[in-house]
């Protein structure tokens, strides 16, 4: 059905010349549809970036800071405003945060408003003062990052000292690899070191089991490259992680008992550099192909070095990876027979169908094909239908119990009081009550008691 068009002279009706000014608008920029002029708006974001001022005018309105409840909810939106408001450079002292939030009609300080209606303003600006307080020093902890750009920069710093790194097969190595693989790949996405990560999620990326990564996110701990921020143990939400760099790489080794090469302070000649490529690495370590029943995580940090035209030989590709010769041949010949890698006269090349413009590009078909001859096709499948299983079931066990809690909460009859088998009430002093909702007794009128 065609819209109505009205006529040459004839105005076009109130609601919808109306409906016509507000669609221009839309976003923090539309400050007026929450009772706040331009000019209060622009006054009390002064300073923050784009996205937090938006936070601050308009809410959540993407739900980024999910919570158990509306207090929970509001509660973390007002600490990343707080966080917002405490970056380098825009510092804002306790009365600018104050004003913004208790004092201006902003959707961003409705939890901090309704603080002030139920406790007092002196406690709700002690509260937000403190939230203030507390940013200020996480901010402080954190490296300076200005942008996004200086946040990509810091994960390409790391990428590039993982990269690096000799990560032997014995003890974990290979899959700490897999690990900071992943890692990596979710803070390129996030703009950060800070990442948010849970343990089925990373077991389906890394393509092991939930206590391989929870054995290798302890070893990546104890030796420094990584540190939990926050658990996520008895929540619905992932652990907060952040990836720093250990203090023993700045040393030039490739890992602990690795000498230095030359070039670095006291290295010497004669010291093969190690080299993996992590971000090629990352597309390989969690198809069924690369499990460790099939080429492993040592078959794919080889594949990951191979070129289409440049062969190389299998001592080169020992020494760049770092891995025992006899692993190396051992790989190379399951790859060769897979059809994933080319020999010829004793150099090894990628093959055409696992190549692109720009490198390793695999063809979905060649891996499924290589899985299915190492009897390995269908683990990823089934390890995410377990995940998604386990999810449900825990979801609904944190309903039965938040049920229970608030069952129990709202009981007003003990359990005794009724015989089970006969109905009858036991106890003398609820005879005369109606109790067949244990929640809400009533007392039975004269006739019937």
């Amino acid at each position: 059905m065609m819209p109505h068009a009205p006529a040459r002279g004839q105005s076009i009706p109130p609601t919808r010349r109306q409906f016509t000014d507000r669609r221009r608008i839309s976003g923090a920029s539309a400050p007026h549809r929450h009772g706040i002029s331009r000019r209060v708006a622009a006054s009390v974001s002064r300073g923050l970036s784009h996205r937090m001022a938006r936070l601050l005018v308009d809410g959540d309105v993407e739900g980024r800071y999910p919570g158990k409840d509306d207090s929970h909810e509001g509660y973390r939106l007002t600490m990343a405003l707080a966080v917002g408001a405490s970056q380098p450079g825009r510092d804002w002292s306790a009365a600018d945060f104050h004003r913004a939030l208790l004092y201006a009609p902003t959707e961003g300080g409705a939890w901090a408003r309704r603080l002030r209606d139920r406790k007092g303003t002196e406690y709700a600006e002690t509260k937000l003062t403190g939230m203030l307080l507390k940013a200020r020093e996480l901010v402080k902890r954190q490296p300076v990052i200005t942008c996004r750009q200086s946040a990509w920069e810091a994960v390409a710093r790391l990428r590039e000292l993982v990269d690096g790194m000799a990560w032997p097969t014995r003890g974990g190595g290979d899959t700490d690899l897999k690990n900071l693989t992943v890692r990596l790949a979710e803070c390129e996405r996030g703009g950060g070191l800070d990442h948010e990560l849970s343990l089925r999620r990373q077991a389906e990326l890394m393509g092991c089991a939930k206590q391989t990564a929870a054995n290798s996110n302890q070893r990546l701990i104890e030796q420094g490259w990584l540190s939990l921020t926050r658990s996520g143990a008895g929540s619905e939400q992932g652990s907060q992680w952040t990836l720093t760099e250990p203090e023993w790489a700045a040393e030039g080794r490739a890992g602990r008992g690795h000498p230095p090469t030359a070039g670095v302070w006291g290295g010497r000649d004669g010291v093969p550099a190690v080299h993996t490529d992590s971000k090629a690495l990352g597309r390989l370590v969690g198809d069924d192909a690369f499990h460790r029943w099939g080429h492993g995580t040592s078959g794919a940090r080889l594949l990951v070095l191979l070129d289409v035209a440049e062969g190389l030989s299998a001592k080169e590709l020992r020494e760049a990876t770092g891995l025992h010769r006899t692993t190396v041949a051992r790989r190379l010949e399951k790859l060769v027979d897979d059809g994933l890698v080319v020999e010829l006269e004793g150099l090894f090349y990628l093959a055409p169908d696992m190549a692109g413009p720009a490198g390793l590009e695999p063809d979905e078909a060649v891996l499924r094909t290589a899985a299915e001859a190492r009897g390995t096709a269908g683990y990823g499948q089934r390890r995410r239908q377990r995940h998604e299983r386990d999810r449900k079931n825990y979801l609904r066990w944190r309903s039965e119990k938040k049920e229970q809690r608030r069952e129990q909460q709202r009981r007003l009859v003990p359990e005794g009081v009724v015989d089970p088998v006969t109905g009858e009430i036991t106890d003398r002093l609820w005879r005369g009550w109606d109790v067949s909702d244990p929640c809400r007794p009533v007392p039975m009128p004269d006739w019937a008691a």
